[in-house]
């Protein structure tokens, strides 16, 4: 399964059933004269108060939580007292881990892709969080179900976004100037040093002093691999933007959109530029999914009517595909033989092989997110208040369950 993020935007989410002694956790159920409606599969949604999980009847949110990638655990933090507690949770079988207390109070914002390792900041700024405000020393904590493991002060105004698949290092945004932030830079920390430096080259060199890409657009969207090794992140508005290879060949760069690649295991970085006209129209308009054997990154902008095939092996865009032009907030998901699109109230069905052959449908409130169960019988729509699915070969409606201050649905939840 892959979970899609805006801008690392990674899920937040509480257990199930049988974790409502949980600090922070908020039940809620169906009454007598309104019976409550199981859903299929389980589901992390973004709700007005935070963030909550879905699972067959039960309702349960949590504002204060951090998920990995793949919606199978949980970092969970309460206030406790002057300090933080901090527990894990197994969304597969709901089991929470004990609570451990970390020293001082901190905001989660990134767990390691195999859903040990947690790091928490003191603000609550976040990679899809906009521009942070001034500072010249940020405080990271890097901690695990055992408690804290690395306190660290980096110089600078930086803040987390990923692990390092060996755990040994943190990738994080790097705000520029830093106590004036306009642009930023993706550097990694070393955990047993607390040094940040430069990525590698995707042919693993290292990057020349002065080489390293700043960046000032919007990072609309990130999804992991499904193999947890390549963070792949959409970023639109980049007019003048130079990427590290130009700025080593001294060749002029303009990209207006592109697809940032992070390798987390050998800690290099590529960008897979867009053609025109991605990146002209606003950012909300853009969307990607990847599909599920990890091999091809579909990148729609509605705005335009483009789809842009990706080969994840090759970095490299393989084709566009014209579409009809649409309104709205993107959104998309891919499965083994259709990507799905939705913009405003229509979702689009499309052959994955010719990205072709279309089938649309409304549905009542513009769309809030688009989720593929994993057996590919169940397409999800988030919805204002509501979660519905549908066949994912016709649109007719399967089902719905009410959710009041539904924001966006991010992901299933559990293990595949």
């Amino acid at each position: 399964m892959t979970v899609t993020i805006s801008r690392r935007s990674i899920l937040t989410l509480l257990a199930g059933a049988g974790a409502a002694a949980l600090a922070g956790c908020e039940p809620t159920r169906g009454t007598a004269s309104s019976p409550a409606v199981a859903i299929p599969d389980p589901l992390l949604v973004h709700v007005d108060e935070g963030q909550a999980l879905l699972r067959g009847t039960d309702r349960r949110t949590i504002p204060r939580a951090v998920a990995s990638a793949d919606g199978a655990w949980i970092f969970a933090t309460a206030p406790d007292g002057p300090d933080t507690a901090c527990w894990r949770i197994d969304t597969t079988t709901t089991h929470a881990s004990a609570k451990t207390v970390l020293p001082g109070r901190w905001v989660p914002q990134a767990v390691s892709a195999d859903g040990t390792g947690l790091a928490l900041t003191t603000t609550g700024a976040t990679v899809n969080g906009g521009r942070p405000a001034g500072r010249e020393v940020t405080p990271v904590l890097v901690a695990d179900v055992n408690g804290a493991r690395h306190r660290l002060d980096l110089r600078g105004n930086v803040v987390p976004e990923a692990f390092t698949a060996d755990r040994t290092g943190l990738f994080v945004l790097d705000w520029l100037p830093p106590t004036a932030p306009d642009r930023y830079r993706v550097r990694v920390v070393d955990l047993a040093t607390g040094e940040p430096g430069p990525l590698s080259t995707r042919d693993k060199s290292a990057v020349p002093p002065g080489a390293e890409e700043e960046m000032r657009g919007d990072g609309r969207q990130a999804v992991l691999a499904p193999d947890r090794t390549v963070l792949y992140t959409l970023y639109t508005h980049q007019p003048g933007h130079q990427h590290t290879r130009d700025l080593v060949s001294g060749r002029p760069g303009n990209a207006h959109a592109f697809v940032h690649t992070l390798n987390l295991r050998e800690r290099w970085a590529y960008c897979i530029d867009l053609p025109h006209p991605f990146g002209e129209a606003a950012a909300v308009g853009h969307a990607m999914a990847i599909s599920p054997d990890g091999g091809r990154l579909l990148v729609a902008d509605v705005s335009s009517g483009t789809v842009a095939d990706i080969s994840t092996e090759e970095l490299a865009v393989r084709r566009t595909v014209p579409q009809d032009r649409a309104t709205g907030a993107a959104h998309a998901a891919a499965g083994n033989d259709r990507l799905f699109l939705a913009a405003g109230t229509t979702v689009r069905a499309l052959g994955l092989t010719r990205l072709t052959g279309t089938v649309d449908w409304r549905v009542g409130e513009p769309v809030a997110g688009l989720v593929l169960s994993r057996d590919g019988s169940r397409l999800y729509v988030g919805q204002r208040n509501a979660v519905s699915w549908h066949d994912p070969g016709t649109g007719r409606e399967l089902g719905r369950v009410p959710v009041p201050g539904l924001v966006a649905v991010r992901g299933l939840a559990g293990s595949a």
